[in-house]
């Protein structure tokens, strides 16, 4: 018996609760799956899981074989890249999750600059806008809006996402300036539902980090980036959006700035990861490499003041520590904000 391949079977097993997941996240056949572990099983002369219908869960005994062996298979993995790595090689692969905006306009651009770096490396980029599990689904890490509430994570302050209230100057010139909150109110918007109330009230802040909550008119939510970029960009409405989307529409004059003395409530950004013991060297390569790239993209505030920044508040240092349990609270907005 391959006890190394056993244990991986059944380490993936009790991850993801099914066999035919398991087998599908190691590339094998769900009877090679199977017959690792009743190998294992007889092995070690005790039944490790627990089988139903629905789900595959640990026995008190798998439960403690499978909490030594994965920490013991993460180990053995970072050792064998440890050793390539000090002969001059980053390879591997990579499952890095994020919200479909970030993602789409930054981080594939960024991930594709590594593998250009470190060629031997493969990456699965998964861009959705939902909550995930990074040890069941298999992820290395991933981006996060609001402070992970998973105690088993170890995060990494990226910084705020900055959004701003935007129109197209074809809008303006069909509605008029937006130049008051009272004028703002009265006109299309497009949003996420995520940053209303039921009562569709927006709340924003200036620049003396001063809070107003105003009433206004949603002809549009989406969850979808692409769709709210679009849609202001055809003047179809104005609202607000992640300056990050829209940096290169705002620098061409396709949208322009309305209020830019108040914004809308940042959200900040974590760069998430399952541990940082055994990191693999690629995942900890990758992280090195992301990171000073992500701080620099435009609308991502580094800094701890997060209030609508003028020039000096976008060159305020990033004082934070760099790795975070994600146990600790901060003051921040927890709300998982994406669009």
């Amino acid at each position: 018996m391959d006890i190394a391949a056993a244990l991986r079977a059944f380490v993936r097993t009790v991850e993801r609760g099914s066999v035919t997941a398991a087998a599908r996240d190691l590339a094998i056949s769900q009877p090679a799956v199977t017959k690792h572990l009743r190998n294992l099983e007889r092995h070690v002369g005790a039944r490790l899981l627990e089988r139903s219908s629905r789900i595959v869960r640990p026995t008190s005994q798998g439960q403690a074989l499978y909490t030594v062996s994965r920490e013991a298979l993460v180990s053995i993995d970072a050792a064998l890249e440890g050793v390539r790595r000090d002969m001059g090689a980053v390879e591997g692969h990579l499952r890095i999750h994020a919200p479909s905006c970030v993602g789409a306009k930054h981080l594939h651009g960024i991930v594709m600059d590594f593998q250009r770096t470190y060629p031997a490396v493969t990456a699965d980029l998964v861009l959705d806008n939902r909550e995930i599990d990074l040890v069941y689904e298999n992820f290395d890490l991933a981006i996060r809006y609001g402070r992970p509430a998973d105690q088993n994570l170890i995060i990494r302050r990226l910084g705020a996402i900055r959004r701003i209230l935007v129109a197209a100057p074809s809008f303006l010139a069909r509605f008029g300036p937006i130049d008051t909150l009272a004028r703002l109110s009265e006109v299309a918007l497009i949003t996420s539902e995520s940053l209303l109330s039921k009562q569709d009230v927006l709340a924003l802040r200036d620049r003396d980090n001063a809070a107003t909550e105003l009433p206004v008119r949603a002809a549009l939510r989406t969850n979808n980036a692409e769709v709210i970029v679009a849609t202001l960009v055809a003047g179809h409405a104005a609202g607000p959006v992640q300056h990050l989307l829209v940096d290169s529409e705002l620098a061409d004059g396709r949208l322009v700035r309305i209020l830019p003395e108040y914004e809308v409530r940042p959200t900040e950004a974590f760069l998430a990861y399952p541990s940082v013991r055994f990191m693999r060297p690629v995942v900890r390569a990758f992280t090195d490499f992301a990171v000073p790239a992500l701080r620099n993209v435009p609308g991502i505030m580094s800094g701890r003041d997060t209030a609508p920044p003028d020039a000096r508040a976008m060159d305020a240092p990033d004082t934070m520590p760099e790795d975070l349990p994600a146990r600790f609270p901060a003051p921040v907005d927890g709300r998982a904000d994406r669009a």
